[in-house]
């Protein structure tokens, strides 16, 4: 409406700056759903009464609400980063002489291009799903061994090694998120240098670029708002509906709340940083694609 040609891409600027503005808020407000969890778990291992548990299982579940709003915030900081960076992409391009004035997902080799980040999302995320259940996995067969080797452990009359556990996590996290990053930094390149030798690198990235944003934000939104609902809905029950705890619908809410989980603490919040690492790494190794 200015008439000014690159007045679309300031507005997108403010605006990205604009979120970022009501970032101490928004951080405090993610972090008060870890508080109240915390809290939960450590007044059910003190063994404290019914009623503190009920409060708290209240405030856990706000808590994984703000939690999906914080999260819905991130995603879309990200989006609007991943704009200008998609928008400064296509600028390179031009300026290493082969600008694109639009990307043409009728040809073959665009549209695959395009089909390869829709495809990239759905594969990060099944990534990080299963990092998540051989961690766990991992952790349990630990704690079983402790208890086999240890039957004081089940009386309490002796403790169990933690940091055993905690090592096996933190370890387990760092190596299972490997193939991720790998592939999240590698398929950008690959695609582009392959399609490079068809004569539509640049293109084809940027067809990659495109689809892959938009099928992460809306991944990365499902994901955080169905994980935080699966939470809550156990939650829901644990308070007397529905049967309660015991109910056929309390063991429904449990596997739900298992599959939860991940979702929304793992695969969704990774996908935010693979919107954003996909820009950057075009972005950066745009001389390569054309």
């Amino acid at each position: 409406a200015s008439g000014l040609e690159h007045a679309g891409l300031f507005g997108t600027a403010v605006a990205t700056m604009g979120m970022l503005g009501t970032a101490a808020y928004i951080l405090a407000m993610d972090t008060f759903g870890p508080i109240t969890d915390n809290a939960g778990g450590i007044i059910e291992m003190s063994r404290q009464p019914e009623d503190i548990r009920k409060r708290t299982d209240r405030l856990d579940a706000v808590g994984n609400t703000t939690k999906a709003l914080t999260k819905g915030y991130a995603i879309g900081s990200a989006a609007l980063a991943a704009f200008l960076l998609f928008s400064a992409f296509l600028d390179e391009v031009a300026l290493l002489g082969s600008p694109l004035a639009a990307v043409d997902i009728a040809k073959p080799e665009v549209f695959v291009g395009g089909l390869l980040g829709a495809m990239l999302v759905f594969w990060f995320s099944a990534l990080a799903i299963g990092a998540v259940t051989r961690a766990a996995v991992n952790v349990i067969q630990e704690v079983r061994r402790q208890f086999a080797a240890d039957p004081g452990i089940l009386k309490g009359t002796s403790k169990p090694d933690y940091g055993k556990a905690v090592d096996l996590v933190t370890v387990g996290a760092l190596k299972e998120m490997v193939a991720p990053g790998l592939l999240a930094v590698g398929m950008p390149i690959a695609v582009g240098m392959t399609f490079k030798l068809l004569g539509v690198g640049a293109e084809s990235v940027a067809a990659f670029l495109m689809v892959g944003t938009i099928g992460g934000i809306l991944v990365a939104t499902m994901l955080n708002n169905g994980g935080g609902a699966w939470d809550n809905a156990k939650k829901f029950i644990e308070s007397g509906e529905y049967g309660g705890k015991g109910s056929p619908a309390h063991k429904a809410g449990v596997v739900g709340d298992t599959v939860g989980d991940p979702f929304k603490d793992t695969a969704g919040p990774s996908l935010h940083v693979l919107i954003k690492l996909l820009s950057t790494v075009t972005l950066v190794l745009a001389p390569l694609f054309v």
